[in-house]
This record gives C-alpha cells, sequence and structure tokens, in this order.
C-alpha cells in the first residue's frame, strides 16, 4: 500500500493564474508559502525562520471557486497530491518542477472589510474538488490552533 497526501496550511504568494480550456475545464496554479517560526536552541544559536514555496494546481470547479475567492495574500488550508513533472524550456533545457494537486481547499482568511475587493467576501469555506460546494462555517470565530 502506498499513500500519497499533503496538507498544507500558507499564504497565497501572488494572485492565481487561471487558464480556461477547448473543453470549459479551468484550471488555476498559485504558489502557497509555509513557514517554520525562527527559535534560539538551549546553547544560544539563533535558527532563523524557513519559509517554503509550493507550487498548487487546482482543476475544474475548485479552479473556479479559486478565481472567485483566492487572491494574494489569502490564507488556505489545503489537501492534495504530489505529482512530479519534466518539460524543456525556450532553450531547450529540461527542467523539473514538483506541484500539489489540490483535492480539498478551505479558505482561512477573514471576510475582507467594507470598500475592500469583493472577489473576498466569503472566509471558513470548505470546497473539495469532487464537489466544489460551499460548507460555511460562519457561526465559527475561533479556530482551535
Amino acid at each position: 500500500m502506498s499513500v500519497n497526501k499533503v496538507i498544507l496550511v500558507g499564504n497565497v504568494g501572488k494572485d492565481p493564474e487561471i487558464k480556461y480550456f477547448d473543453n470549459d475545464n479551468a484550471k488555476a496554479n498559485f504558489p502557497l508559502a509555509t513557514s517554520e517560526r525562527g527559535y534560539t536552541t538551549t546553547n544560544g544559536t539563533q535558527v532563523p525562520e524557513r519559509t517554503e514555496w509550493h507550487n498548487i494546481v487546482c482543476w475544474r470547479g475548485l479552479a473556479q471557486i479559486v478565481e472567485k475567492f483566492v487572491k494574494k495574500g489569502t490564507q488556505l488550508y489545503i489537501e492534495g497530491k504530489i505529482r512530479s513533472r519534466s518539460y524543456d524550456d525556450q532553450n531547450g533545457v529540461k527542467r523539473y518542477i514538483t506541484e500539489v494537486y489540490a483535492d480539498t481547499l478551505e479558505i482561512l482568511s477573514r471576510r475582507s472589510s467594507p470598500g475592500d475587493n469583493a472577489n473576498n467576501e466569503r472566509d471558513d469555506s470548505s470546497y473539495s474538488d469532487q464537489s466544489a460546494n460551499l460548507n460555511d462555517d460562519s457561526q465559527v470565530d475561533d479556530l482551535p490552533f
């Protein structure tokens, strides 16, 4: 048996790129940053904060949700799978990329205040690739973590 599952909580690094294909399938790509806090060891050594960048890919209904509600700075919870692929760049050099194909996405950011961009109106919303339905938990004010 094998398992390929990734769980990430982080902030979107730039506005998602959305592509629509001939068959009306949508694809969204965006970078997600996750950070580990810096600390000081018992012997006084300073360990700096470490940020990792992840390439996130969403398809179909999930990509449409991303298009409507996700922008740079949005905090997300993502579950998905790691996929690696290679391609030849413009100079013919083989490049390798690792991506997280999202199956589930939850928007953790707070609702925007009046006057902010209307594209970020929902928060604490859960979406999955299979249903792309909204599970609005707006009654919950405090997260347990």
